[in-house]
């Protein structure tokens, strides 16, 4: 439950200004955490942090325990020893971060940073390698395996490997595991330097007071070591293709609902075995971050499962979720269920009922108050204490956006409701939230900034070019702090 109020902003590292074509987590990390404190918020809100796979999307990842190993700082590699300066940087754009060439070039940084380390082995990096790798082998001997055949299987979807691979035969892969050590440690070693980096960061937010709100999208991604290596906790076939699939039915905003692909849990065997998994992935999420916002929050209650192959989502059904019975389970490992429940989009009772159960904190969302309707539950004079509050979120346009996309109709009700004119409409949808009763209210750093719809960070259904937005060392204004320090000092966040 949410008590005290505060406030925060979204941002991910990705956006984050940097040498490298992409955000990462080193020194303008620092100086963000910085500028939060100054600004007077006490959260940092981020997407998944895990290997990102198709589409570039932080909620298609290659596992739910590894880390994100393009969010390695370069610079704190060179700080280490582990790496020269480049000489041979190539010029990336300054606004948006093109995936294709700053991939390519952070596994070409991080392959000399592992050359460095094999041949000079600094004898306490070696030492904090080795219990690094001994204490994540649970998880991490199976990702290095997964992406090591990946790369071999020339980055096709497991399920297309030769099936030797494909389904774990044991001779495969040990024989394999002899064959490709030094392909595994390297694939560990990235992971090593992520964990370290973002610890330490972790470590200076806390000491600057700031907390932590990661992301754990409910569904794992079909290509993934989680699918790959626990076939029996997913519906999949023996080959590892899903059979039923996770989505939405149709809804005011799509008239054939939508098709994620996911594959759906097999939750009577993680009851069976005491939701095992399950509490190992949220351990691991919430060793990195202080709360985490779970994505789709719904399908605990009940879920919407489509069988595999249909052309759209219309073909499903809606099954109970684990329900009740898995949060008594988490409540058992996490006390103080440090969760936020993503309640959005059309939620029948049982969600809300799950919800409020537990006390945990739900979403508003400030774009979607103003449709006419008077008891629309996103209107601020209706908001709990416990909820979080945000002007849009990252599958939101910018609210400059979502205004000037918006109809008169809209735009009158929120003139009419805020007493406003619209001229600053970021900022007086900014202020709504701040000054509601919500006891946590967050914004995107877009929305401080006062940007346009070519900021925003997802189009949902939008196949690529989404997750690309990035800043630049000079768009905050030192009035834009100020102005933000003074919100939260009035409004008592």
């Amino acid at each position: 439950m949410l008590q005290e109020r505060s406030s925060g902003v979204l941002l991910h590292p990705t956006s984050l200004p940097g040498p490298d074509g992409i955000g990462d987590i080193g020194p303008a990390s620092y100086a963000w955490i910085d500028t939060l404190a100054a600004m007077g918020c006490t959260y940092w809100q981020v997407l998944p942090l895990g290997p990102t796979g198709y589409g570039d999307s932080p909620y298609q990842c290659f596992s739910s325990f590894a880390g994100n190993p393009y969010l390695i700082s370069a610079d704190l590699l060179i700080g280490d020893q582990l790496l020269d300066q480049p000489t041979d940087r190539p010029v990336f754009p300054s606004h948006s971060v093109d995936y294709g060439a700053a991939i390519k070039w952070k596994t070409t940084l991080i392959d000399r940073a592992y050359v460095t380390f094999r041949q000079t082995n600094p004898a306490g990096l070696v030492d904090e390698f080795n219990r690094f790798v001994q204490s994540e082998s649970a998880w991490l001997d199976d990702f290095a395996l997964f992406m090591v055949i990946k790369a071999r299987q020339g980055g096709g979807s497991f399920t297309s490997w030769s099936p030797e691979f494909r389904d774990r035969v044991p001779a495969a892969i040990e024989q394999l595991r002899f064959g490709a050590g030094d392909e595994l440690r390297r694939v560990a070693f990235g992971q090593f330097l992520f964990f370290k980096q973002w610890h330490a960061l972790h470590q200076y937010a806390a000491s600057r007071g700031i907390r932590i709100i990661g992301d754990l999208p409910i569904f794992v991604s079909s290509d993934s070591a989680d699918v790959w290596a626990n076939r029996e906790l997913f519906e999949v076939d023996d080959t590892g293709k899903a059979t039923l699939i996770a989505g939405v039915p149709p809804d005011y905003f799509s008239s054939t609902g939508q098709l994620w692909g996911n594959p759906q849990y097999r939750w009577e065997v993680h009851a069976n075995q005491g939701y095992r998994w399950w509490m190992d992935r949220l351990a691991a999420t919430l060793r990195l971050v202080d709360l985490a916002r779970i994505d789709h929050f719904r399908a605990f209650a009940d879920y919407w499962e489509i069988p595999a192959g249909s052309p759209t989502a219309e073909s499903g059904q809606w099954l109970n979720g684990p329900g009740e019975g898995f949060f008594h389970v988490v409540a058992e490992h996490f006390p103080d269920l440090p969760i936020i429940a993503e309640d959005l989009g059309e939620i029948s009772a049982a969600v809300f009922a799950l919800r409020d159960k537990f006390e945990l904190p739900g979403m508003k969302i400030l774009q979607f108050a103003f449709d006419g309707d008077e008891s629309n539950p996103f209107l601020p004079h209706f908001f709990p204490t416990n909820c979080v509050v945000y002007t849009g979120t990252h599958d939101n346009d910018t609210t400059l956006g979502w205004w000037r996309a918006s109809d008169e109709a809209t735009r009158h009700q929120a003139r009419t409701y805020l007493s406003i004119d619209g001229s600053d409409i970021a900022w007086d949808l900014i202020t709504a939230a701040w000054e509601s009763r919500a006891a946590l209210s967050i914004a995107p750093l877009q929305d401080l900034l006062g940007l346009d719809g070519s900021a925003r960070m997802n189009l949902p259904g939008k196949p690529a070019g989404n997750w690309s937005w990035r800043m630049t060392d000079v768009d905050i204004p030192a009035g834009v702090v100020r102005r933000m320090r003074e919100l939260n000092e009035r409004t008592g966040r």
